[in-house]
C-alpha cells in the first residue's frame, strides 16, 4: 500500500466541513467536541457545544460550575455519565496542571472519560504530537482499504489498524490526518450504507472496492442482547398544577437526574399505582392511562407504561420534590429517556 497521506490531505484541505472546534483547535474545545461527539452527530450536537461554550468557556469554569446547571446544559445528550466525567476530569486539571490541559498524551489519557482515541485526537489536534485518533470512522476506512475481515471490536484487530494508520501517518501534519480520516469516514466511507466511492481519494488503492466486499466490511461482534424492563412512570400533579419529581441514586442507570415518579421492573395496573401512592401520602383524585413508550440504553430496553394522576395538595415524599412548569424548563434535568411524556409537563 503506497503512502495515502498526500491524497487524503488534499481531498481533506478541499472538503472538510467548516466547524467551531476545527477554527479553534483548542484544547478545550477539541476536548469538549470529541466528548459530545460520541454517540451524537455532529449537527445535533453543534447547538449544544455553542451553548455549553457560552455558560463555562473554559476548564476553571466547568470544573466550578454546579451539578444540576451541568446536567442542564447537557439535557438532551444523553449519557449523562460524559459529562460527570468532563467535570471529574476539570476539576483534576485545575489542581494539576493549573486548569489547562497537559500536552501529553499519557497524562491525557489518564483524565476521567478520556480514552485512547480522545486522547489522541487532543494530543494530534491541539499539540501537534505524532499519536493516533482512532475512532470507527477511521477503523471502517482501513477495515475497506486493506479489505480486512478482521474483527474491528477486538483489542488485537484494533491496534494492528492502529499501526496500519501510524505508518501513513505524516508527523508534522498528525492532527490534519487523523481528522482526514475521521472526515472522510464520516462523509465518503459511510456506515450503514454504500459508500461512495466515486469521491474517494483513496479509490484507486480500495482494496474492497476491488474485491467488492466494501459493504460487507467492517466485521464487528454481534451485540449483546438487551434486558427487557418492564417500567411504570407515573405523572403525578398536585392542586398548584407541579408535578412530582424524583431523584435516581448518585451511582448507575441516569445517575442523580431527576425523573417522574417509577416503579423499575413492574407493570402496574390504575389500582396497584393509587395504592402505592397512598403508601407515599398522596390521594389519588382522578387516574388517566398514558400511552405506551419505550427507550433503548445501551443494555437495558424500558417498556414504559404509566398513568397521569391529580393527587391534590400533599408534602412531597422523601427523595422528591414538587416542580413547576417553569422549573421543569429552566432547572431540572429530565432525561431522554422520558420524551414521550415531556409535552405532558409542558416541556
Amino acid at each position: 500500500m503506497e503512502n495515502i497521506a498526500p491524497a487524503l490531505l488534499e481531498w481533506f484541505y478541499k472538503n472538510q466541513r467548516i466547524l467551531p472546534f476545527r477554527t479553534d483547535p483548542s484544547p478545550y474545545h477539541v476536548w469538549l467536541s470529541e466528548i459530545m461527539l460520541q454517540q451524537t452527530r455532529v449537527s445535533a450536537a453543534l447547538p449544544y457545544y455553542e451553548r455549553f461554550l457560552a455558560a463555562l468557556p473554559d476548564i476553571p469554569a466547568l470544573a466550578a460550575c454546579e451539578e444540576e446547571k451541568l446536567h442542564k446544559l447537557w439535557e438532551g445528550l444523553g449519557y449523562y455519565s460524559r459529562v460527570r466525567n468532563l467535570q471529574k476530569a476539570a476539576r483534576i486539571v485545575c489542581e494539576q496542571y493549573g486548569g489547562q490541559l497537559p500536552a501529553d498524551y499519557d497524562a491525557l489519557r489518564a483524565l476521567p472519560g478520556i480514552g485512547d482515541y480522545t486522547a489522541g485526537a487532543i494530543a494530534s489536534i491541539s499539540f501537534g504530537l505524532a499519536v493516533p485518533a482512532v475512532d470507527g470512522n477511521v477503523l471502517r476506512v482501513f477495515s475497506r482499504l486493506y479489505n480486512d475481515p478482521g474483527v474491528i471490536t477486538e483489542p488485537a484487530v484494533k491496534r494492528a489498524f492502529t499501526a496500519r494508520v501510524m505508518e501513513h501517518q505524516p508527523p508534522e501534519k498528525a492532527g490534519d490526518y487523523n481528522q482526514a480520516l475521521m472526515e472522510l469516514g464520516a462523509l465518503v466511507c459511510v456506515p450503514n450504507g454504500a459508500p461512495l466511492c466515486e469521491q474517494c481519494p483513496l479509490a484507486s488503492l480500495c482494496e474492497a472496492r476491488r474485491a467488492g466486499t466494501a459493504l460487507e466490511l467492517p466485521h464487528k461482534a454481534a451485540p449483546k442482547a438487551r434486558r427487557i424492563e418492564p417500567v411504570t412512570v407515573v405523572l403525578a400533579e398536585d392542586a398548584e398544577e407541579r408535578f412530582l419529581l424524583q431523584q435516581r441514586p448518585p451511582k448507575g442507570l441516569l445517575a442523580g437526574l431527576w425523573q417522574p415518579l417509577l416503579w423499575e421492573g413492574e407493570a402496574l395496573s390504575a389500582e396497584e399505582v393509587c395504592a402505592r401512592l397512598e403508601a407515599l401520602g398522596l390521594a389519588c383524585e382522578g387516574i388517566e392511562p398514558l400511552p405506551a413508550a419505550k427507550h433503548i440504553f445501551s443494555h437495558i430496553e424500558w417498556r414504559m407504561s404509566g398513568y397521569s394522576v391529580c393527587v391534590g395538595s400533599a408534602e412531597a415524599p422523601a427523595g422528591c420534590v414538587w416542580a413547576s412548569r417553569e422549573q421543569l424548563q429552566n432547572e431540572y434535568t429530565l432525561p431522554g429517556a422520558f420524551k414521550a411524556y415531556k409535552k405532558k409537563l409542558g416541556l
